[in-house]
């Protein structure tokens, strides 16, 4: 498939679902069976170039006309997962989060509010057609959400180097069952034990937005193109996964010392990347 652009696009993350085949009812079935013989599937550095690239026409074009056909895919103990793109659907609920990401002025120079209005009107009409619509990816641009990390462990993490061309990568795969069960401890102990937050709402949301997916489902948070604002020794030792992990305990036993000490190492980590974020 040709490339927008040979560019690497940096500093998303994502937080990934992947149902079993058997999940999708036909006539989708047989498409994401027939999508997962392509050798020539897309990689999430493509679906970010083709949209940077529909931002450079004059109007630029900030929701794609059409939903995008394409998936990540991936083959877990012979059973087929599929993790749908929907970029259409993510750029609809991206754009409207726009206005509370930049400012007015930079805002109206990228995209227009004549644009923005009328991609605002079509996702009102489609949503009506489609009440129960939700994307299998979720986006976080310079960060990871702590309350992500609260969905996997750190003996499910995976990190890899990489070497010259091919850049490093640190993800967590970890089963919905799994997941699930940790947003609801987590849960629990944060609300026997802190005011609420935007730890425990993230939370709630999240858990909220598992429970709509099958149960043999995989979820997958990945450091996407945030692992090139990291340094390769940072990116290395970066076990925030478990942090988040050794907190909650310790405010489930009761340890506020132990918790403070988690956080201030999460704080402390994830300070040069809010930095870099902060200079651009």
């Amino acid at each position: 498939m040709p490339k927008v652009s040979s560019v690497i696009v940096p500093y998303a993350t994502y937080l990934r679902v992947y149902e079993p085949l058997a999940a999708f009812p036909e006539p989708e079935r047989g498409h994401w069976s027939r999508y997962s013989r392509r050798p020539d599937r897309p990689s999430y550095q493509d679906e970010l170039r083709r949209s940077l690239a529909d931002l450079l026409p004059t109007p630029p074009v900030p929701v794609p006309v059409h939903e995008s056909g394409d998936a990540f895919v991936l083959e877990i103990d012979g059973v087929l997962c599929v993790c749908p793109w929907r970029t259409r659907l993510r750029g609809w609920q991206a754009l409207g989060e726009l206005a509370d990401e930049l400012p007015g002025p930079v805002l109206e120079a990228v995209l227009p509010e004549f644009v923005r209005r009328q991609a605002a009107q079509d996702y009102e009409r489609w949503l009506a057609r489609n009440p129960d619509a939700r994307p299998w990816i979720r986006t976080s641009t310079w960060q990871v959400p702590l309350h992500w990390f609260v969905l996997v462990s750190d003996e499910e993490r995976r990190f890899d180097k990489g070497s010259g061309e091919v850049p490093p990568m640190l993800r967590y795969r970890t089963p919905m069952v799994q997941a699930r069960r940790r947003v609801a401890r987590a849960l629990r102990t944060l609300k026997d034990t802190i005011d609420e937050g935007p730890l425990i709402d993230g939370l709630v949301d999240v858990g909220r937005w598992l429970e709509e997916f099958h149960p043999r489902s995989l979820v997958e948070l990945d450091y996407g193109g945030l692992v090139h604002t990291l340094p390769a020794g940072e990116l290395e030792d970066d076990h925030s996964a478990a942090d988040v992990a050794d907190g909650i305990e310790a405010l489930r036993q009761g340890d506020g010392a132990a918790a403070g000490e988690a956080y201030a190492r999460l704080v402390e980590r994830w300070r040069s990347v809010r930095d870099r974020r902060s200079a651009n």
